[in-house]
């Protein structure tokens, strides 16, 4: 193929936006989609006080040519308009993740509603965005309140059930949940076609500069942290990153996708990530058996 003709192969691809590129699976994504041969438009959260390096962006593959880098923050949610514009398909991936309870469940949810429902609003605006793909998360189909029911997409999580008992990243939950409610609703109302991807706890490769948290999370046995076995339950459900990245793509290209998927791809109890990482890691079997 001569470089015409892959030009034309690449314009038909056509523009796609990211949301949050320079989160873990956003910047895996865009990977992805320049691979891919699409035109990319992904946006990253400014910082007033600093720069933010996102070479490991901009080096990729296809980015000086089809790559172009947008700020954006969901507390302004006019503000992802340009990076949308002249796209025939969005990826929402962006969502704050504070675990620590650093800023109140209520600001963190509002905050993410909004930006989701001006993301949805500049996509009816455009006319040309064919499909909206939400990241979603497993968060959102758990806290029913029992353990003995089958989870699928039909699941909700039971938003009262967490404010009151509070578990481990209940303001995440509570935030995905309210967030994917509210963008389900305003795409019905408003003729958007929208789909949303439920992973459970992404690893894999990555290319951002920081170990990225769930990655980080599931090494901690190695890594020396000793919040793993306060913070998890019993049962972990993984899914690799490749497999959401391409969820996401499969989901966006297919025209008779509608609604909700779960992905998710193995479940492991604490022991057995053990005796995993004891394989692969032999070297750090001292830090894994304390």
């Amino acid at each position: 193929m001569n470089r015409g003709d892959m030009e034309e192969v690449m314009k038909e691809k056509g523009k796609v936006c990211v949301t949050g590129g320079s989160g873990y699976l956003g910047s895996w994504m865009v990977t992805r989609l320049l691979q891919l041969g699409y035109y990319v438009n992904t946006t990253i959260r400014s910082h007033p006080d600093r720069k933010k390096d996102v070479s490991y962006l901009t080096n990729l593959p296809g980015a000086q040519e089809r790559l172009n880098i947008f700020n954006a923050d969901l507390h302004k949610p006019q503000s992802f308009n340009a990076a949308i514009e002249g796209c025939i398909g969005v990826f929402h991936v962006a969502h704050p993740i504070d675990f620590e309870n650093k800023e109140p469940e209520e600001t963190i949810t509002q905050r993410t509603i909004n930006g989701a429902i001006g993301i949805l609003q500049a996509c009816l605006d455009s006319k040309i965005v064919k499909r909206v793909v939400y990241t979603s998360s497993a968060s959102t189909v758990v806290g029913t309140g029992s353990s003995n029911v089958i989870i699928d997409e039909c699941s909700w999580t039971d938003v009262d059930v967490m404010r009151t008992l509070k578990p481990f990243a209940s303001s995440y939950a509570i935030s995905k949940t309210l967030t994917e409610i509210a963008a389900l609703e305003f795409a019905e109302k408003n003729g958007i076609d929208l789909v949303t991807v439920i992973p459970t706890w992404i690893n894999g490769t990555f290319i951002t500069p920081q170990i990225p948290g769930s990655v980080r999370s599931s090494m901690e046995m190695i890594l020396g942290h000793q919040n793993f076995s306060m913070s998890y339950p019993p049962i972990v459900p993984f899914v690799h990153v490749d497999d959401v990245t391409n969820a996401h793509i499969f989901l966006s290209e297919n025209p008779n996708a509608k609604g909700r998927f779960i992905c998710s791809a193995v479940e492991i109890t604490k022991e057995k990530l053990a005796e995993f990482l004891l394989t692969r890691y032999p070297e750090f079997q001292k830090q894994i058996i304390e």
